[in-house]
């Protein structure tokens, strides 16, 4: 196997290295997620400030990021997270993470602190910390285009915007001026560092072990997911044909997850998008989904409004978790979050939160500096980006997150809607309990891409009483079997997470495991099994665990949020539906292996899974 690279560089010291990964280290964790999380556990403890020196920055790259398989794309950005204090992890797509590989760097690891901005420069083996003052205060757009006139068109960026350099606790990293690692905050932690950007050009070339058995994997992988019953609409709409489907089933978060049904979903859906807006399509690397789009407003107070996008999560944060059913306002809100370097999550979701404190009188015309946050107010989300973005006025208190945000609004907390910390994506989790599980047990907080549970409402029952061993497990109102289908697909999840591969092609086009493991295989020399593969996620999320206990988690953070206990869904096709996962989790434990109230690993099943040295 070609030998994996890890690049360290200390921002305070100036010091830049170069380690070798050792292969047994590799077959236990794979790359990507896998490898990173043993490093944020190595590195890090309960004391550590997310916001000091001592927190590492770390860019992991999948183990197949580079070559041919399709969704390969991706990278995870790992430290601890100044958004929740615990585990902070986040994934994005575009052409960052294969040019890191074609650096030749399975790995970055960044840290200390520069005393003024810089950005590093990655070219193959030449590794250059360079002064950033004249990129300072630039958005991630104008960044962008400073860097490749500075060093060429063809390297890869991730980089901060405003929001990262003010240390808003919900600011991500970007790169390719729209792709965002947004979750948990970690633009915050890049800007820190004062560093502005890491910039990437690579040569090199990306081996694999068994290129006749890899291309034959690769092209029984596509030919499956260009047949999947869903790949043509994902393909034609991407993401964005939830809104409609979702509206549908009653779990569209509405004003602030009041409700799960939104009156204007259609004027914000995937169709009108398509019909009247996309100019074309878009894709990430190696990817035969084509499900991103680009953008045109050509009429209108937006008129000459242009960019990638909006995705699903962010229609719904922007639109209707804010009561906004003008779509054009949502594509011009999406993309001042990318150009201020924001998470179009936990933005929306802090908006939705001031919005309903206005309307239940919590805050007055003076404490929004005369905004009317009035649902559906465009004009004030518009403008409470910005203030976020630069920690002015009412945005000051909000850039810290719904649960800090609450602490500072008398009477509030009931509506800060968060898991440990981290605003909610985009499901009504009334209806639909395994979802609602995967929020309260995922290890960065209230979040979908750890579990993505989607058996719950594409299985058949037959499916999943074969596979979970319950019918209901494929019931969207029924807590049954939930805990069995969550694990697993958490467990696949962290799996495919260390060969960085996209959810929608491994999840949302159903694509067979064995497959998967053919592909490492011929990509490595490696003859893993299914049962292996799985318990390399197995692992990650055991040790996940341990990060976020040894922060401070209890089993009390293993929750939801009071509203979805106490108030049922008033109306559509999830009416009178609510979630209390408190058994649940129980469940949920007993299967893991984990202990006591807390949920702590048991020692046996460390050792099982080659844990028990680690243990601090």
């Amino acid at each position: 196997m070609v030998r994996k690279k890890r690049l360290n560089i200390d921002l305070t010291t100036r010091k830049i290295e170069v380690e070798d990964l050792k292969e047994g280290i590799i077959k236990k964790y794979l790359g990507g997620r896998g490898l990173n999380m043993k490093v944020l556990y190595e590195m890090t403890n309960r004391d550590t400030d997310p916001l000091g020196s001592e927190n590492p920055l770390i860019f992991g790259v999948g183990l197949l990021a580079g070559t041919y398989m399709p969704t390969s794309g991706r990278y995870n950005v790992t430290a601890k997270s100044p958004a929740t204090g615990i585990l902070g992890d986040a994934n994005s797509g575009g052409f960052f993470g294969p040019e890191l590989k074609y650096a030749g760097y399975d790995q970055l690891v960044i840290t200390g602190q520069s005393k003024e901005p810089v950005y590093i420069n990655i070219n193959n083996d030449n590794v250059e910390i360079k002064t950033a003052v004249h990129l300072w205060g630039k958005n991630v757009w104008e960044t962008n285009e400073l860097l490749k006139k500075e060093l060429g068109s063809k390297c890869q960026i991730a980089v901060i915007g405003p929001a990262g350099e003010n240390l808003v606790k919900i600011a991500g990293i970007m790169n390719n001026r729209n792709r965002a690692a947004g979750r948990t905050g970690l633009g915050a932690v890049m800007g820190s560092k004062k560093l502005k950007a890491v910039v990437v050009r690579g040569t090199k070339s990306v081996m694999v072990k068994d290129p006749e058995s890899f291309k034959k994997v690769v092209e029984e992988l596509s030919r499956k997911a260009y047949s999947a019953p869903s790949y043509k609409i994902r393909s034609t709409l991407g993401t964005p044909m939830l809104v409609e489907l979702y509206n549908k089933m009653g779990v569209l978060p509405t004003r602030n997850s009041q409700t799960g049904v939104f009156e204007d979903a259609e004027q914000i859906g995937g169709q009108k998008l398509h019909d009247e807006y996309v100019v074309k399509a878009r894709s990430c690397f190696a990817c035969l989904l084509h499900c991103s789009r680009d953008f045109t407003i050509t009429s209108g107070p937006f008129k000459g409004t242009r960019g990638e996008g909006p995705e699903f999560e962010s229609i719904s944060a922007l639109g209707s978790r804010c009561g906004n059913g003008n779509l054009e306002s949502i594509m011009f809100a999406n993309n001042l979050c990318n150009k201020f370097g924001l998470d179009t999550i936990s933005t929306g979701d802090v908006i939705a939160f001031a919005m309903e404190c206005y309307e239940k009188n919590l805050l007055s015309s003076k404490d929004t500096g005369g905004l009317d946050l009035s649902w559906g107010n465009y004009q004030s989300i518009l403008e409470l980006i910005e203030q976020i973005a630069y920690r002015r006025g009412l945005g000051n208190i909000l850039a810290d997150g719904v649960r800090r945000a609450s602490k500072r609004i008398n009477g509030s907390e009931y509506y800060a809607i968060h898991v440990k910390g981290l605003e909610p994506p985009a499901q009504e989790i009334r209806g639909l309990k395994a979802w609602g599980l995967g929020w309260a047990t995922s290890s960065r907080g209230c979040d979908h891409c750890r579990s993505f549970p989607l058996p719950e409402t594409t299985w058949t029952p037959e499916e999943a009483e074969d596979f979970f061993g319950d019918r209901q497990a494929a019931d969207r109102f029924s807590s049954n079997g939930k805990g069995k289908l969550v694990k697993w697909c958490e467990d696949f999840n962290a799996a495919t997470d260390c060969l960085d591969l996209c959810r929608i092609f491994t999840m949302g086009l159903a694509l067979p495991i064995d497959k998967i493991v053919e592909a490492v295989n011929a990509a490595t020399g490696y003859n893993i099994s299914e049962e292996t593969f799985l318990k390399v996620g197995e692992r990650i999320n055991n040790l996940e665990r341990l990060i976020n206990l040894e922060y401070g988690i209890t089993g009390a953070d293993d929750t939801l949020p009071d509203r979805f206990r106490e108030e049922r869904l008033p109306e559509g096709n999830s009416k009178g539906q609510t979630l209390d996962v408190r058994e649940m989790v129980k469940e949920y434990y007993k299967l893991r292996g984990w202990e006591g109230e807390n949920g702590y690993p048991s020692q046996q099943k460390l050792k099982e899974l080659e844990l028990d040295n680690l243990i601090k």
